[in-house]
């Protein structure tokens, strides 16, 4: 391992979860759930879909009722959506992969095509996995303030999710890695520095011809889901066709709110 490998693994373990006061401005996710609603003339204008089938996966703690302001606002647009119905997302990764393989596997089998994943904070390692274990019939894979890669301990979540689950983050070590690697279906990591829940860094993926990192500025962790701009970027990314990818245009009505590509991944 070079030298610069080294270092650059050294810095990984030292992450640190985001601080008190990001963790207390968390409720400003409620603002941006009412600006989404004021806003939704605007939403409107992004891309129609083409019916192909969308499952949701929430974060940790959450229930299929913190994705339904996404899932309705896709299902405008032309989609074709699922909730994961399994109630709160506590049971953590080792338990729940065969039931979502399963899912994912009706889904797929009663419409006849790929179904795009999005999956927010813990939703989103699921999601990753999914693609990993069933990318033929996984068309794209949409991430929200997912703690996937470097040091995944560094959020705010991770005492109370091993207590919960049962399990250690640290646990099987080779599907962590497979999980924070490249993915065999177009990918976009969506993130926000501002984040109070998860190191923003964990969110960052390595970009290539099929996967990319969107920054969207200022957000909540629990009001990714519901804030305009990313819900811009997941309408403008699920509209793109199947067995294509191009990067994301960031002009448009929320180009403010994305910091070019460049400055997002230093």
């Amino acid at each position: 391992m070079t030298a610069v490998d080294g270092s650059r693994e050294e810095s990984e373990r030292q992450l640190r979860p985001p601080n008190i006061c990001l963790m207390l401005a968390e409720g400003r996710g409620l603002f941006e759930f009412n600006s989404s609603l004021l806003l939704l003339p605007l939403l409107m204008r992004a891309p129609r879909g083409d019916g192909h089938p969308v499952l949701t996966l929430p974060g940790f703690l959450a229930s299929d009722l913190s994705m339904a302001p996404m899932r309705r606002y896709l299902k405008a647009l032309g989609y074709d959506t699922y909730a994961w119905s399994f109630g709160r997302n506590v049971r953590g990764l080792s338990r729940m992969r065969g039931s979502l393989r399963d899912l994912l596997r009706r889904i797929s089998d009663s419409t006849g095509r790929k179904v795009s994943v999005i999956g927010w904070s813990l939703g989103g390692v699921y999601a990753r996995d999914l693609a990993l274990n069933a990318p033929e019939i996984v068309r794209s894979v949409i991430t929200l303030g997912s703690p996937f890669a470097g040091d995944i301990r560094a959020t705010n979540a991770t005492q109370l999710y091993e207590a919960l689950t049962g399990e250690s983050v640290d646990d099987v070590p080779e599907v962590r890695q497979a999980i924070a690697g490249d993915m065999p279906v177009p990918t976009t990591s969506i993130y926000s520095r501002a984040d109070g829940i998860v190191n923003w860094r964990t969110s960052v993926l390595r970009p290539s011809a099929t996967a990319e990192n969107i920054e969207v500025l200022l957000a909540s962790h629990i009001g990714l889901g519901v804030n305009p701009a990313a819900l811009w970027a997941v309408a403008n990314r699920l509209a793109q066709a199947e067995g294509e990818f191009r990067h994301f245009d960031r002009s448009g009505p929320f180009a403010i709110a994305y910091p070019p590509p460049e400055q997002a991944q230093s």
